[in-house]
């Protein structure tokens, strides 16, 4: 844990090649993740779910709905790298997705996608040959990244969002 509130558990720690051990507690990560973040948001009331979790940061409710955006966008980079060579995939602005009108819909709707978001890729993942998370794809901002990096990014990524509402939560004194 850090004292930042951007980064209540670090910077990710991005590495391009993972040992097969490394990549697998990786994947249960990321697997884990709906099930924390649901845990995190329990119970929380509409005026909770719409406070900041940091001064200029998005409200709770915005990084429930930013995950499965976020998440939908890396697995189906994945399933390109997987299919194509070296694809070029597109960036998207994630500060105007949190402001598009889709985060009325109730939190929930976010909760069950990304469950079965994380379904689906989990199986992906651990149905990947090792060989796999050695393809990559270009990103215009980043340039190429492997899928052991993409991994590594979103195994982080997670739990970076998950603790920014738990973080919230006790420095408010919520239960």
């Amino acid at each position: 844990m850090t004292t930042d509130p951007r980064f209540p558990i670090g910077k990710a720690v991005l590495e391009p090649s993972l040992s097969p051990e490394k990549r697998l507690q990786h994947i249960e990560m990321l697997a884990s993740t709906p099930a924390k973040l649901r845990a995190a948001v329990k119970g929380l009331t509409p005026q909770q779910l719409d406070t900041p979790y940091r001064e200029g940061g998005w409200t709770v409710r915005q990084v429930i709905h930013h995950l499965p955006d976020s998440h939908m966008n890396a697995f189906i980079r994945t399933k390109l790298a997987l299919t194509e060579d070296n694809p070029t995939i597109k960036a998207y602005d994630e500060d105007a997705f949190a402001k598009l009108g889709d985060i009325t819909v109730p939190v929930e709707v976010s909760l069950q996608l990304l469950e079965n978001l994380h379904q689906r890729w989990d199986v992906l993942l651990r149905a990947m040959a090792p060989a796999d998370f050695a393809r990559t794809f270009d990103h215009p901002e980043r340039g190429p990244l492997t899928l052991d990096l993409n991994l590594c990014i979103y195994a982080w990524h997670g739990p970076h969002h998950v603790a920014h509402i738990t973080a919230l939560k006790d420095r408010m004194g919520w239960k």
